[in-house]
């Protein structure tokens, strides 16, 4: 850690400013689940294609 750390509730004008500071991770939108979510499916449809073509073979 860095010997010239300063706290950020050490004064008033200093924790206002670290308060009123944005998120940065809460900015970011979260990536759509869909294309796995259809990928999967897609997989799922072609195994069990694949079993039944193979037991009624």
């Amino acid at each position: 850690m860095a010997e010239n750390y300063t706290d950020p509730s050490g004064n008033t004008a200093q924790f206002r400013a670290f308060v009123d500071s944005p998120e940065p991770a809460a900015s970011a939108p979260a990536p759509s689940r869909l294309p796995l979510i259809a990928g999967v499916a897609v997989a799922a449809v072609v195994v069990v294609a694949l079993v039944a073509w193979i037991a009624l073979g």
